[in-house]
């Protein structure tokens, strides 16, 4: 059997078949309870969801499921494998005990440095002083170790850059003196993936029937074509859940994942061809392993610069009032209203804040007027018949002025999470 088709139909078997099936179906309830979470945050804020809860979570799904399968596809080609003693499944274990230490340390490069340090010590290094190893079942190969990050983190990009910006939640904060406005956004995917693991055979000879590429392996990992005559090829189905979480002002929110995503993907690329250095020697496994976590944090860091070194994009001036985002399938939607856009008139009315779109909806009778400038600065007249009062404009614009009670979020370093809860209590005082 073609490695590429034995590959895919053990993706499909994780998909599937009890019990891991089970462990999908946990994880795409999971999913939906916290996207009913985003849902209602975007109602806060801007008066109506943005996606429906279940949009969201089949794009994680489907996102997933397709990542997962690339994920193990470049896998298995590039020959990444480990042996069944080796406790590679302790990476999936250890990143979720290191999210109660920080969220963001669910991160794989986190968990792949703290489980290849262990192993080189534990391994290599008490070898070297004692003449064995203290734990002889617990011995991870750094090269198939962190290639596997790697490649984890090249289809993580892929996956921001094509469903990051889902679910963004529209977000405020001071900027000097006049509101900026922004997106925060918090995505995860759950992906079902293959281990490859090489099982010693009892007797010699031939015994698995998976048709290899003349060129297979493409890294080294000290194992061979020519040796898995000796031994048995597994593949071992496990679930991974990658996680991406941002906030942007000066970019808009389909930008910032692309940004991100590219950002993910550079760094993946990166550690997966430094991975290739351990073989040469004990000092070059510690200097993997240890980069892993160090270029992750410059790679975060270049992305804090990116950010804080661009002017907020979001931000009004004396003319009209700027457009931050729009409800897909509204009025602003159909007749053409995009993010970055301004709203200058409407129905004939100057409009200097934000109480005047809503004054000039409320006396619609038939027909919306609009005057807009696009972001690229040419002037639009549109207009849209049979509007009623009754319905929404379906634009979220960025307010000129606040009072003591507006939902204005403060942003220190892209705390998700305190947004959130700014945002809930707000929402509470609102219902009061």
């Amino acid at each position: 059997m073609n490695l590429g088709v034995y590959t895919l139909k053990t993706i499909a078997y994780a998909i599937v078949n009890n019990p891991y099936s089970l462990v999908l179906i946990i994880l795409a309830v999971t999913l939906y309870f916290k996207n009913r979470g985003v849902t209602a945050m975007q109602k806060a804020v801007v008066g109506q969801s943005l996606q429906s809860t279940l949009e969201l979570t089949l794009s994680q799904l489907v996102i997933g499921i397709f990542g997962g399968a690339l994920a193990s596809v470049m896998i298995s080609y590039m020959g990444i494998m480990f042996n069944e003693k080796s406790g590679i499944e302790l990476l999936f274990l250890v990143s979720l005990l290191l999210i109660l230490v920080k969220p963001r340390f669910v991160c794989f490069s986190y968990s792949g440095a703290v489980i290849g340090i262990i192993s080189l010590v534990s391994h290599d290094v008490y070898r070297i002083i004692y003449g064995k190893a203290l734990i002889s079942s617990f011995n991870i190969n750094i090269v198939a170790l962190m290639s596997l990050v790697g490649i984890l983190h090249i289809v993580e990009g892929l996956m921001v850059m094509l469903d990051g910006y889902r679910g963004a939640i529209p977000v405020f904060t001071n900027n000097n003196g006049r509101i900026s406005g922004g997106f925060a956004v918090k995505r995860y995917w759950p992906m079902p993936i293959i281990i490859m693991l090489f099982m010693a055979a009892k007797s010699s000879g031939p015994s698995f029937n998976i048709n290899l590429p003349d060129w297979w392996p493409l890294i080294n990992t000290g194992y061979s074509a020519k040796a898995l005559a000796y031994g048995t090829l597994a593949m071992m189905p496990m679930y991974a859940i990658i996680g991406y979480s941002s906030v942007t002002f000066t970019m808009s929110k389909s930008r910032k994942a692309l940004s991100s995503g590219l950002c993910i993907l550079s760094y993946g690329i990166v550690l997966t061809l430094i991975a290739q250095l351990a073989p040469l020697g004990l000092v070059f496994k510690f200097i993997v392993v240890i980069l892993a976590p160090v270029l992750h944090e410059l790679m975060l860091n270049i992305q804090s610069r990116i950010e804080f070194r661009r002017e907020p994009r979001y931000v009004n001036d004396d003319e009209g009032i700027i457009v931050l985002d729009v409800v897909p399938d509204s009025v602003a939607d159909k007749v053409g209203i995009r993010t970055g856009d301004k709203l200058l008139r409407i129905n004939g009315r100057e409009i200097i804040n934000e109480l005047d779109i809503i004054e000039g909806v409320k006396e619609t009778i038939d027909t919306v007027m609009l005057t807009v400038r696009k972001a690229n600065g040419d002037k639009k007249d549109l207009e849209y018949s049979a509007f009623s009062p009754q319905q929404r404009l379906g634009v979220i614009f960025v307010p000129k002025t606040i009072s003591q009670q507006s939902k204005v979020v403060g942003y220190e370093e892209n705390n998700f999470k305190e947004m959130l809860d700014k945002l809930k209590d707000d929402k509470k005082d609102d219902d009061k």
